[in-house]
């Protein structure tokens, strides 16, 4: 967060900015380290690190192992109820999105920002990160679309039954539905991490300008104003599992329709 006079700056939190200070440059291209890649880089890492210390296959499972194999059969179960047996080829695949967008959304939320020169990143609030996931997620379901059922593939924008005439003006209307599936996909995302991210820092704002006032009235707006940040704070917390959980499910409900063709 940045301060501007008294206030703060809700939008400095997702400046995308080197973390040398400087950028650095290649032929002309920007190859600097950017805080959205080094927040990537520790997203990956508290992941691996996660999922190293559950793996240890005991036979009475402590507490971490646990929470892992937990974390793996609710995936594992989503996929086998949306797909069914053949589902469990995806399953790599959406625990992983599942994993990552919700460590990244929590990692966000960490306040790093009582650190000097150092605030936290979201990279689930960049519309370039939620756009990548989203269209690699529709990229596969393309692929296995068409590879297990070819040009037949086709058939998922004319439901069964329906008449020439009227399959004439359903089938445009079903295509489009379907392309717009991973601008729908990654903006979700994008937009509810974006929102209270901002929200929160607006709150903050108002406590330090009620603190800078020096008045009574000042002081009632900062106090009810960090009970509005908690409240949110929570809030946060669940949109950042629930956000995670809406993509990993709508990225497996699209792999059922390429699979099965419903």
């Amino acid at each position: 967060m940045a301060a501007e006079g008294s206030g703060i700056d809700p939008m400095h939190q997702f400046l995308v900015e080197p973390v040398l200070g400087r950028h650095l440059t290649l032929y002309g291209y920007d190859i600097s380290f950017t805080n959205s890649a080094l927040f990537m880089v520790i997203t990956a890492a508290a992941l691996w690190i996660f999922m190293l210390g559950g793996m240890q296959r005991k036979l009475v499972p402590g507490r971490w192992q646990a929470a892992v194999e937990g974390m793996t059969g609710f995936v594992s179960n989503m996929m086998e109820t949306n797909i069914g047996p053949q589902g469990k080829k995806f399953t790599p695949y959406v625990f992983s999105l599942f994993m990552f967008i919700l460590f990244a959304n929590l990692i966000g939320l960490f306040p790093l920002g009582i650190v000097p020169g150092f605030h936290p990143f979201t990279v689930t609030s960049h519309i370039t990160v939620t756009a990548v996931l989203a269209f690699v997620s529709f990229g596969i379901v393309l692929v296995v679309g068409f590879a297990k059922h070819g040009l037949h593939f086709f058939s998922l924008f004319v439901p069964h039954g329906t008449p020439w005439p009227i399959a004439l003006f359903v089938a445009p209307i079903e295509l489009m539905s379907f392309l717009v599936r991973p601008f729908s996909l990654g903006l979700r995302l994008f937009v509810a991490m974006t929102a209270g991210h901002i929200l929160l820092d607006v709150f903050a704002s108002f406590v330090v300008q009620g603190l800078n006032s020096g008045s009574g009235l000042g002081f009632g707006v900062s106090f009810l104003s960090f009970v509005m940040i908690i409240g949110v704070s929570a809030l946060e917390l669940l949109v950042s599992a629930i956000q995670a959980y809406v993509f990993a499910l709508l990225t497996s409900l699209y792999l059922n329709d390429a699979v099965n063709l419903h």
